[in-house]
């Protein structure tokens, strides 16, 4: 039961929250009029359709020795006004961050000078004037012409309550770049990262290229993948999960090395290192193998993060990464050895693996075999334990379809996976070309899809096609992008380094 404090102080809140619904309200309709009022005088901003900015904002204060005293025109969002009488002080945020432009009434003219001060903030407005400092040091534009050039209807966030709210920020994506300088920073560095990754790549004789989206077979990966329905052909289809096996194709064909950065779809659930719409970088090189890729992954992280970060020490949470120094290399039954003490070289059997588990506590399915059971092993107890970079090599079969066998250890495959702050960041293999032994381990993904594994593949012919015809040697990558931009920009959770992540609609 709620005292009567409790209901005073409730009671108090309520108003409140009304109180600042109606004064929201009002400078909401006030927005409105100065926009009818502007259009009525014949100064509507809607109808501006350029507007020749010279300069962003840290670049003049950058080259303000070469700036000073010269005229240019600036553009942006009014971030903070303050008017007194006949000079008034604004801040102009763009693109690089903030600049002070000083607005005087002789300056700009006394009827423009009435307009500014009815500008509120969140407008957008363009300012020609000379460059200067004030005499506290700060450079500023010294306004001599004023042109609005959008108006904001909108309150920004800050206005009330700041935007703080997670939900609110992945949702209007839009408030947050304007109201949060690192959120800009962000996906400023996820461009720089990409085009480096491009460069890299091209500089290594890779040719990009682009493939199907909408597939009759999503194969490639352990992934469920989502459904639909093309009208044109009243074919069902499904959204890509992996670029790897139109890639090979591609191998087939002759040409030896390709990659293709691109967005692929997996059905399922939403946490801080998974997004069901997701973007993935795979390449391609004939004549080599996963220790040729293991060289190329190592000399791209540290390429990407030299040129895009200057430094190959990465701060990532309480921990620096060093992407610097050689990357330790494990095989994953040594790995679980280093953490555990089992050696599952001494384990032979299914009937072994799963009595070692129930003494351990791991749970596993009734169709999980040894080769399953080393898997889940290494997710129980050695993933954690990954903070710098290390390549876990030479995976059980059972869960590498894709792979080529290690010609001493056929239970094992030629694969690594790369972890970073106990994270995979990335998947490796020689890849497999032998058609007769693809077309079993697909019968055996057939097997375990039957058995309920809604992850399992399905034989894809025209894949199969294409290894009859022959594959070279071939390694390959593939590895998520937003992985390697949440490590560069220390982000916590996938959706801060997606412009828009995937949200449940807020009429459901």
């Amino acid at each position: 039961m709620q005292t009567i404090m409790e209901e005073i102080m409730a009671e108090a809140q309520n108003n409140n929250q009304q109180n600042q619904e109606q004064d929201l309200n009002q400078i909401l309709k006030a927005r409105r009029e100065k926009l009818a009022n502007l259009q009525a005088a014949g100064k509507d901003p809607f109808v501006i359709t350029k507007y020749d900015q010279t300069h962003h904002s840290q670049e003049i204060k950058d080259n303000f020795e070469a700036l000073e005293g010269q005229t240019v025109s600036i553009a942006g969002r009014i971030m903070f006004k303050r008017v007194m009488g006949k000079a008034s002080f604004c801040n102009v945020q763009d693109l690089q961050g903030n600049i002070q432009s000083y607005v005087a009434r002789d300056s700009i003219g006394e009827e423009a000078y009435a307009d500014f001060k009815k500008y509120d903030v969140g407008d957008l407005v363009g300012i020609k004037g000379e460059v200067f400092k004030t005499k506290t040091g700060e450079t500023s534009v010294h306004a001599a012409e004023v042109t609005l050039l959008s108006k904001s209807l909108q309150v920004l966030p800050e206005k009330y309550h700041g935007l703080t709210n997670t939900d609110i920020r992945y949702r209007q994506r839009y408030t947050d770049l304007i109201m949060n300088q690192e959120v800009r920073d962000t996906f400023v560095k996820r461009s720089q990262i990409i085009s480096s990754i491009r460069r890299y790549l091209d500089g290594q004789g890779f040719l990009e290229v682009e493939t199907p989206m909408l597939v009759s077979n999503a194969g490639g990966a352990a992934a469920r993948p989502f459904e639909t329905h093309y009208n044109a052909l009243d074919e069902d289809v499904k959204l890509r999960i992996s670029l790897e096996l139109y890639l090979k194709r591609l191998i087939v064909g002759g040409m030896e090395k390709v990659y293709e950065i691109g967005r692929v779809f997996r059905n399922e659930g939403l946490d801080t290192r998974h997004n069901p719409e997701f973007t993935l970088m795979e390449l391609y090189q004939a004549y080599t193998d996963y220790y040729g890729m293991m060289d190329l992954t190592e000399n791209m992280f540290r390429h990407v993060a030299q040129e895009v970060c200057g430094t190959t020490l990465i701060p990532y949470g309480d921990v620096e990464i060093d992407l610097g120094k050689p990357f330790e290399r494990l095989t994953m039954i040594d790995a679980i050895k280093k953490y555990t003490g089992i050696d599952f070289n001494d384990i032979k059997t299914t009937e072994e693996a799963k009595k070692i588990a129930d003494e351990k506590d791991v749970h596993y399915e009734a169709r999980h075999t040894r080769g399953d059971i080393m898997n889940l092993f290494f997710e129980e107890f050695v993933e954690e334990h990954l903070i710098q970079p290390t390549f876990i090599m030479d995976h059980p079969v059972e869960i590498s379809p894709l792979t080529k066998r290690k010609p001493d250890q056929p239970e094992l495959v030629e694969r690594f996976e790369l972890f970073i702050t106990a994270r995979e960041m990335c998947n490796a293999y020689s890849e497999l070309n032998d058609p007769i032994d693809q077309r079993e381990r697909f019968k055996a993904q057939e097997a375990a899809l039957a058995a309920g594994d809604e992850e399992a593949n399905t034989t894809d012919e025209d894949f199969m096609n294409a290894l009859e015809i022959g594959m070279p040697p071939t390694g390959g990558i593939g590895y998520g992008i937003d992985r390697l931009v949440m490590l560069l920009t220390n982000s916590p959770a996938i959706r801060d380094v997606l412009l828009f992540p995937t949200m449940k609609s807020l009429d459901k």
